[in-house]
């Protein structure tokens, strides 16, 4: 093995994906802010939640990550993106749902915790989980907190891998391994 294919690194993180409705729905809403905020919209393809990010890893350790990933056991679950808000800190326009169901943060937790006890580092932000899908950066200031109409419904059945590769026109992402949610057996969530 070279050296560069042993160094070689791969800046990863897991993620809830939106249906492809949802993101176009949200791409649209994101280009809606930008007309009236400025800033730069978040491609649809790109929308996504994040439940935790990794950042640079080893490639070759891409495969125990994977495999902690995997003993994540939560059950499947619906929510709503019903919010509008914007963080000035960093010029960011978001939606996010009022009412985080349970499964959420008990999700991204499970996954927090399956990643430290394989050694993985976690970031977690300066406040911890907070669900929330960025639709602008570099915005101006926009009112606080909106409600969003009509609302999103979003029935999460599984979590990805996710790489993020740099490119000319942003963040390129590719799914790299999906990680199906738990179905209770009347095929409900």
């Amino acid at each position: 093995m070279s050296a560069e294919a042993a160094t070689a690194t791969a800046r990863v993180f897991f993620a809830l994906w939106p249906s492809s409705v949802n993101a176009e729905a949200l791409g649209e809403i994101a280009r809606r802010e930008a007309a009236s905020a400025g800033g730069k919209p978040t491609r649809p393809e790109t929308i996504h939640l994040t439940l935790a990010f990794i950042g640079d890893v080893a490639e070759a350790r891409l495969p125990a990550l994977i495999n902690a990933a995997a003993g994540v056991s939560c059950s499947a679950f619906s929510f709503v993106i019903d919010q509008l808000a914007y963080w000035p800190h960093n010029r960011i326009r978001w939606a996010g749902c009022s009412q985080p169901p349970p499964e959420l943060p008990a999700l991204a937790e499970a996954l927090r915790s399956r990643l430290l006890a394989a050694d993985f580092a976690v970031d977690r932000g300066k406040s911890g989980f907070l669900p929330h899908l960025t639709l602008l950066r570099k915005c101006r200031e926009g009112v606080a907190d909106l409600g969003l109409s009509p609302p999103l419904a979003w029935q999460a059945d599984e979590f990805v891998l996710v790489r993020s590769q740099l490119a000319a026109g942003g963040s390129q992402y590719r799914v790299l391994q999906r990680f199906p949610l738990l179905r209770d057996e009347g095929g409900k969530s």
